[in-house]
């Protein structure tokens, strides 16, 4: 059985990789859900002004067909993406397709100067050329399982290992 990363451990440590890659002018933006979750606190926990960015990769899905629109929240970037340093942040990166999709998305926007990615928990298993600029930790999981995380009422994350 794979032990289950503490959360809010790891968010720390995510907080503290964030705060070696902002630059001046970069915007932070958020992978729905977990990225947005973590996006929200992140802004707060750094002091940057303004609203962090949403983005959603559902329109870009490459199983678009199987899987149909997710509930989840719509993209929202307020600010230009022209131009703009924008540092991606995600919960868990596995296949490499979401952040393939969200790219999509992003680029639908405008054209960024660059686009850096940072996560929680690189669990391994690209099927993409994809690589975060920064990962919390790294951790092999069965492809039959999945980490997902999870926030209470009070905005703690945790993490939860679920069947595939």
């Amino acid at each position: 059985m794979t032990a289950i990363p503490d959360a809010e451990a790891l968010y720390l440590e995510l907080l503290d990789g964030v705060k070696a890659l902002v630059r001046e002018n970069t915007r932070l933006v958020g992978v729905t859900s977990g990225g947005a979750w973590l996006v929200e606190r992140l802004q707060k926990d750094l002091g940057l002004a303004g609203a962090p960015g949403i983005i959603s990769s559902a329109m870009h899905r490459d199983d678009f067909a199987r899987r149909g629109l997710a509930a989840s929240a719509q993209t929202s970037l307020p600010f230009d993406v022209n131009g703009a340093d924008v540092l991606l942040l995600d919960d868990v990166l596995y296949t490499g397709r979401t952040i393939r999709a969200v790219l999509n998305e992003l680029f639908d926007f405008g054209r960024p100067a660059c686009v850096r990615l940072a996560v929680m928990v690189d669990r391994g298993g690209r099927e993409l050329p994809v690589a975060a600029d920064f990962a919390a930790a790294r951790l092999e999981l069965p492809a039959a399982q999945s980490l997902a995380l999870a926030r209470d009422d009070k905005g703690a994350f945790s993490f939860q290992v679920e069947q595939a």
